[in-house]
């Protein structure tokens, strides 16, 4: 894989299920990533360290998975300028809405773009971060044009009679 464009990160190890459905697609698209337990709680200093880090190592997106009050997208978006793309995970007795509310409820001026709960929005993270790098690389736009005309032609393949 190439060089890292994309990191991954999440709270807890547990959310690893949820956030490698993002790792995939970027897998499929040839789009290199790095992957990281890393917490706004219990590891504040190496989180910001890391971060800080990210665009003078060439990363141009940070997807953040975490459940309960899902801090880490909101610190990550808190030490950079890069975009931040918030995975909610549905790890709490709440089934994720706690997740996604801390997700989206971020303050002016701190943007973090929310996608859904658990697995789909894993994948759609990754899919809104190649979006991001196709703004500008003709070749990942190219990818996405075929990936969606794929997903187009299995769609309209179906036969119910």
């Amino acid at each position: 894989m190439s060089q890292v464009r994309v990191a991954i990160m999440m709270g807890s190890k547990t959310d690893l299920p949820v956030m490698e459905e993002a790792a995939k697609i970027l897998k499929e698209f040839k789009v290199g990533y790095d992957m990281r337990v890393l917490s706004a709680h219990r590891t504040p200093k190496e989180t910001a360290a890391y971060v800080e880090r990210l665009r003078a190592n060439g990363t141009s997106v940070v997807i953040c998975g975490a459940g309960v009050s899902a801090a880490l997208a909101g610190f990550v978006a808190a030490h950079t300028t890069l975009p931040v793309l918030g995975v909610p995970i549905n790890s709490s007795p709440l089934n994720g809405m706690d997740a996604l509310l801390s997700t989206v409820q971020m303050p002016p001026g701190v943007p973090v773009g929310a996608m859904a709960i658990g697995p789909s929005g894993a994948k759609n993270a990754a899919l809104m971060a190649l979006r991001i790098l196709g703004v500008t690389e003709k070749a990942i736009a190219k990818k996405l044009e075929d990936y969606k005309n794929k997903h187009r032609k299995q769609i309209l393949g179906i036969k119910l009679n």
